[in-house]
């Protein structure tokens, strides 16, 4: 668990160690942890095992850098909800957290959603799963965006569901999942999470 200033994550309480993580969730269930992959004592595989016994609605996103593809793999396995690179800025973390808050656990797809930092090396080595199944790869430098495109990424930087959002914009929810799709490619995104976050990066919505 880390400690950075967001406002979507508040309050904020950082553990330097799986003992500590444990021993502050069985206080306070945690909504998100921010679990290094580097993290000391039982490391992160066994420290997300612990977790969900104390608090087995925590979302676990894990800060992993392009060495820590083995750590990843056992997280993401374990339910961790993605991956973030440790120098990840406010704007995409407070992007990731506000998508897992508002996303059950139990909507996750198997094997977890990687959200990974849009410039981090992971991405190139590392496949991930994407809505439609199939590898993420690497957006277009400039994409562009369809009007609707853009309406569904505000709705789900909002974190409202496909059925939400198509309620608001008068469509089906298979359109707007279609509109995610493209919006996902477009972006090199693999989830949700990673597309609000280069849409903000990118200030394709504020």
């Amino acid at each position: 668990m880390t400690s950075i200033g967001v406002p979507s994550l508040a309050p904020v309480r950082a553990a330097a160690t799986a003992d500590e993580l444990l021993a502050l969730a069985r206080r306070i269930a945690p909504t998100v942890v921010l679990l290094d992959a580097h993290l000391p004592g039982a490391g992160p595989a066994e420290a997300i095992r612990r977790l969900r016994a104390v608090a087995p609605s925590a979302a676990v996103v894990l800060l992993a850098g392009p060495e820590d593809g083995e750590a990843l793999d056992r997280a993401l396995a374990l339910g961790a909800r993605g991956f973030l690179a440790p120098d990840v800025g406010r704007a995409e973390l407070a992007a990731v957290a506000a998508h897992v808050q508002a996303s059950p656990v139990s909507s996750a797809p198997p094997g977890g959603a990687a959200v990974p930092h849009p410039a981090s090396p992971l991405q190139e080595g590392h496949t991930t799963r994407t809505d439609a199944g199939v590898g993420a790869r690497q957006g277009d430098v400039n994409p562009v965006l369809t009007k609707r495109e853009i309406e569904v990424l505000v709705g789900m930087s909002h974190g409202r569901s496909n059925a939400q959002i198509g309620q608001e914009l008068f469509l089906s929810e298979d359109t707007v999942k279609t509109h995610a799709r493209r919006l996902f490619r477009k972006l090199g995104a693999s989830d949700r999470a990673q597309a609000v976050a280069i849409g903000l990066r990118r200030g394709i919505i504020d």
